[in-house]
């Protein structure tokens, strides 16, 4: 098991003081319900434009911007443009994570927000191959990778801004609303294509009707950015950067004192990212392409689906407060094996019934994790690069199990079957099993805490 122990009381050689960003001495205390929504409302905005872009991805993108590559091939290379984002999330954790850490959480989050929302309405504005022919797919990629480095920069943001105002005996309860968000958003995305698919013919949703989604988040954005400012920054930030100034480099104070907390905190939550991308695009896909189903049934079931995930991460969330948050990702692990193994012949008896039972219950699952990995990531790593840290493990936890397992699934069940890719689910449940098992319990840290001794120790060493 690991130790983690936050920084010296002293200096190191990479602090710096107070330049003006974050003046503590002007500080206030933020109303939980206040930040809760400032978060929420955040997220909802961020993984609403991920989400309609997993949506388009699995529906339409095919079509409009890979033409030339046919039905299958086209689908694959449209479910990688959806890849390149979260190749793109750990740039964004250090790029933002790295003013968050030093500039302070209120900036950070600003920037992150305005930036996906920018590419997400040109998105939508974008012409397709018809018209623009090989830079349509280009600009394509170019926004999705600024959309990856906007998600990188904001989850993180809005998880510890949470955490760090939240009374510690409910600090999971209230820095679920920042993945609860991405559950609304997903609702949201998918109603939304649902809706404009109800009133509109197939061709005309094909021709320009998967626009209107992209250009909806304006309205998002709007609300978001106006939450966002009402806020003070984060006490305990304020407070660490009156008695310690801030890091020069927090990737590189991070790394050097915590990089094995940052991988084991990622491969513990692989398997909820799994479950849930695998539920948020791929599985839209499947049951239209490959099972035949309607694609407004398709659309309900994932709505229903992120509806049990919101309830889910709720659920997760308030027991990690009672229980800790390890038992809660060890339960969600162990029971994530056999599901993978049993979710794809459920799925291809081409049963309305059996997709929506599948979508369901993956979500519940992927909900029970991402309802802790707020607290958890957050309680796991020192302020002064909390920001940075706490990032780079969620990014890299949504690039191995969020954005692997779409890319990968059409060829390995193409090739070999759906057991053979739940195989595959399994693996990543086994890789959290292991990882979590070699975390220790974090809900009783306080998160400002100053012990005298930093990094990595053996339990045998206390």
């Amino acid at each position: 098991m690991t130790d983690y122990l936050p920084p010296p009381a002293q200096d190191s050689p990479v602090a710096e003081r107070p330049t003006g960003a974050a003046d503590p001495s002007t500080a206030k205390t933020n109303k939980m319900p206040k930040v809760a929504f400032a978060s929420f409302m955040g997220t909802v905005i961020e993984f609403y434009d991920f989400g309609i872009f997993g949506t388009a991805a699995a529906l339409v993108f095919a079509h409009a911007f890979f033409p030339a590559l046919g039905t299958y091939a086209g689908t694959v290379v449209a479910f990688a443009t959806l890849g390149v984002a979260f190749v793109a999330r750990p740039f964004g954790s250090i790029l933002f994570g790295h003013f968050g850490d030093r500039l302070g959480r209120k900036r950070t989050l600003i920037s992150t927000m305005c930036l996906m929302g920018t590419a997400t309405v040109i998105i939508g504005l974008l012409p397709t191959a018809a018209t623009a022919g090989v830079v349509a797919p280009i600009l394509l990629i170019v926004l999705r990778v600024a959309q990856g480095l906007a998600a990188g920069g904001e989850w993180a943001g809005a998880a510890l801004f949470t955490s760090e105002n939240a009374p510690s005996d409910r600090r999971g309860f209230w820095s679920m609303f920042t993945n609860l968000g991405g559950a609304v958003a997903n609702i949201l995305a998918l109603s939304t294509f649902f809706v404009t698919g109800l009133f509109m013919s197939n061709e005309a949703f094909i021709a320009w009707g998967w626009r209107v989604p992209f250009l909806l988040s304006i309205v998002l954005v709007t609300v978001g950015l106006y939450a966002r400012f009402k806020l003070e920054e984060s006490p305990i930030f304020a407070n660490e950067v009156k008695r310690r100034g801030r890091s020069s480099l927090p990737f590189k104070d991070a790394l050097a004192n915590q990089w094995r907390e940052i991988l084991l905190g990622a491969g513990a939550l692989v398997s909820s990212f799994a479950f849930g991308y695998i539920g948020i695009a791929y599985l839209i896909n499947y049951g239209t392409a490959t099972l035949h189903l309607s694609q407004h049934g398709v659309l309900a079931a994932g709505i229903f689906g992120n509806v049990v995930n919101g309830l889910a991460m709720i659920s997760g969330a308030i027991l990690s407060d009672r229980i800790g948050r390890r038992p809660v990702l060890l339960i969600v692990n162990m029971i994530g094996i056999p599901w993978a193994l049993v979710l794809f012949p459920l799925l291809d008896t081409e049963s309305p019934v059996a997709f929506w039972i599948g979508i369901t219950v993956s979500f519940l699952i992927a909900g029970h994790g991402w309802g802790v990995c707020g607290s958890f990531l957050s309680e796991l790593f020192h302020t002064r690069y909390r920001f940075t840290a706490a990032g780079l493990a969620y990014s890299l936890a949504a690039i191995l199990g969020g954005g692997v397992p779409p890319l990968v699934a059409a060829s390995i069940i193409g090739s070999h079957g759906g057991f053979v890719f739940g195989i595959f689910l399994a693996g990543y449940c086994l890789v959290g099993l292991a990882c979590t098992v070699v975390l220790r319990e974090t809900r009783s840290r306080a998160l400002d805490e100053l012990p005298p001794d930093i990094g990595f120790a053996r339990a045998d060493n206390n």
